[in-house]
């Protein structure tokens, strides 16, 4: 059984979407967390992911993320 919690969660917000989107970018790149693994590296990656850059993403936008990312492993 894998046991997940949450240990940080950053919220941004700015006049525009591209405004959070920054804000989140700076929030992500100045996070140091150490010893542990994390899905920073995942953050960072949503955030010049031009599909989410875009907008109008489905809910399902991460799992099909995810999943594309494991066919590409192997």
């Amino acid at each position: 059984l894998e046991v997940r919690r949450v240990l940080f969660r950053s919220i941004t917000y700015g006049d525009t979407r591209d405004q959070a989107i920054a804000r989140m970018r700076t929030a992500l790149s100045e996070t140091v967390i150490e010893g542990i693994s994390t899905n920073i590296p995942l953050h960072r990656e949503m955030m010049i992911d031009q599909k989410f850059l875009q907008g109008g993403v489905s809910i399902h936008y991460l799992e099909e993320k995810l999943a594309h990312r494991e066919s590409v492993k192997k």
